[in-house]
């Protein structure tokens, strides 16, 4: 069945079937989605949130101005403010110099579509609890994100915004901000991650709703209307803005296409996806919120009374990476529905790294965490996630025993419900077969040599090395369906197409096919140049100082002659 088919909810208690409504029902003499009956579908099983222990009050309109004079924006800013000789991507990997250089409260172009600002939303729509982790948020930025809310959303919809500072170094960042209108501070005694510091925010939230944001975000004109819509009609949707991109250095703000839904490989990596010509064909009216079968994660508002019958996130999931997946499929395989608003629109700053450091180290973490997915909620088509990450088989990633037992509980679908409902795009591999092992050169082995926070790596013949240990994994590849050659979560890859392009190591991405090789015979072909991987002396011309690269194929080279031997 078609993603864009109605779906209806699983059974669960209380006894409740929640029939969802399909948005391409609608004709062009229909009134649009947001001009609807706002006919709550509301959850009766849990009482409203009681009042949580941090101060705050009521803020009138008259209060408004007061509060911003007793904050000193200049002297928040300047503590914290990118000194001439600093690299200024060093903090925080975006352009520091370039985000102090804009105005907190700076004009953004409203990059809705014409038809959303003539929509009308409910005028009692509930006020929402803003939740806004971070750890060592660059101050620009973090003050952006909440001038941004107070200047762009109508006051009676903010219920609160709840900053939850996990475990910053300058817990000031935090702390002076309470001064700004609704802004709550909360913060972490030890570093938590995001998964559980949104938990803490979530449990003293006041509001009827969650609406959770990331801290270097910017929302754009009557972003917030459009998502409670849609959450107060049916308290089962998790609903996401279009995310713009806030460029990384230059801090302009650009409008990303409205027509995309998150999709994700079988190693559980997210991406962009365009609808295909069927699913646009389908959309009579290009403001109709869109059905995703995943959510970025950064982003989104929820029934808070629903986040918490779902079971909210799992908990034994560590700082960063595959919360968004955990939390998309438990919506969607257990009575909900996932959906991006055309007509929400909030600018997000991407960055190409991450700024802080992973205890765990960030490819160990994410593997983590995607593992506890796979394990939870994939059924038996995770071992296509195993494919793909054949490392993560021997990872450890915790106790699932409460996740699974949340899961019967629920009484929720299976995963093959989910792929043929949700994601039928999502192609099923024919093979999924792992090859792992050495790749051998005579005496020789393929050793990659990692280096920290680069993004490149090399690679090297050494002495094959059979004990177990550093030196050992360094020379365990392994061969995946999807023709990838990887160690841990890096890939072999070239950097250019052309005989004599040195080999080396890099983040695997699914599809790219600088990253795809074969083995014919005695021969590793690399598919896109159809080049061999080959060895070329360099340097001072000994057999030590050979170079990986790639060359015309030739049976008769040794240096072209490698074997696979299993581990």
């Amino acid at each position: 069945m078609n993603i864009a088919s109605p779906l209806v909810a699983v059974q669960r208690e209380p006894s409740t079937v929640v029939s969802l409504p399909d948005p391409h029902t609608l004709t062009s003499s229909s009134p649009t989605w947001a001009q609807s009956a706002c006919q709550s579908v509301g959850a009766p099983w849990l009482p409203r949130a009681e009042k949580d222990s941090l101060p705050g009050r009521t803020i009138s309109d008259g209060d408004w101005d007061d509060l911003w004079d007793q904050f000193d924006e200049r002297r928040y800013l300047n503590a914290k403010k990118w000194r001439v000789g600093d690299d200024p991507y060093k903090l925080y990997a975006f352009n520091q110099r370039e985000s102090e250089r804009i105005a907190s409260n700076r004009v953004v172009p409203d990059t809705r579509l014409f038809r959303c600002t003539l929509l009308v939303y409910c005028a009692d729509l509930p006020p929402t609890s803003i939740i806004i982790a971070f750890h060592n948020e660059a101050r620009s930025t973090l003050l952006r994100t909440i001038r941004s809310i107070l200047n762009r959303t109508p006051m009676n919809l903010i219920q609160e915004i709840i900053l939850v500072d996990d475990f910053s170094n300058d817990p000031e960042d935090c702390k002076q901000l309470i001064k700004l209108p609704k802004v709550k501070c909360l913060r972490n005694n030890e570093r938590q991650g995001l998964v559980r510091s949104r938990i803490r925010g979530a449990d003293i939230a006041q509001g009827t709703t969650l609406t959770f944001l990331d801290s270097h975000c910017e929302v754009n004109r009557d972003w917030l209307q459009p998502l409670l819509h849609r959450v107060k009609e049916d308290y089962t949707r998790v609903v996401c803005p279009v995310i713009d991109i806030i460029h990384l250095d230059t801090f302009n703000y650009i409008e990303s296409a409205s027509e995309l839904r998150g999709g994700f490989d079988w190693s559980l990596h997210f991406q962009w996806e365009q609808l295909t010509p069927e699913q646009k064909a389908r959309r009579l009216d290009p403001t109709e919120p869109i059905r995703t079968p995943i959510i970025a994660g950064g982003l989104f508002v929820m029934d808070k009374s629903w986040f918490y019958y779902l079971g909210k996130y799992d908990m034994d999931m560590d700082i960063w990476g595959g919360e968004n997946f955990e939390i998309s499929f438990r919506v969607w395989m257990c009575g909900g529905s996932l959906e991006i608003v055309p007509c929400s629109r909030v600018g997000h700053v991407f960055r190409k790294k991450h700024p802080y450091i992973f205890p765990d180290g960030n490819a160990n973490t994410y593997i983590k965490n995607t593992k506890r997915t796979a394990e939870v909620w994939m059924d038996e088509y995770k071992q296509y996630y195993y494919a793909s990450r054949p490392f993560a088989l021997e990872r450890p990633f915790g106790n699932i025993e409460s996740r699974l037992n949340l899961r019967k509980n629920l009484q929720c679908q299976s995963f093959k419900w989910y792929l043929e409902n949700v994601y039928p795009e999502l192609r099923v591999p024919k093979d999924s077969s792992i090859h792992k092992g050495s790749i051998r050169q005579r005496q020789k082995c393929l050793e990659a040599q990692k280096q920290k926070d680069q993004e490149i790596s090399n690679l090297k013949l050494s002495p094959c090395v059979k004990t177990e240990g550093k030196d050992a994994k360094s020379q365990i590849w392994a061969f995946t369906y999807t023709q990838q050659i990887l160690q841990e979560e890096l890939c072999l890859s070239v950097i250019t197409l052309f005989p004599g392009a040195p080999v080396v190591l890099v983040l695997c991405k699914n599809g790219d096919k600088r990253q795809q090789w074969t083995k014919t015979g005695s021969r590793i072909e690399h598919m896109a140049s159809h080049l061999c991987l080959d060895t070329d002396m360099f340097g001072d011309g000994t057999e030590t100082s050979r170079e990986v690269v790639i060359n015309p194929c030739e049976s008769s080279l040794m240096s072209q002659h490698w074997d696979l031997v299993s581990s």
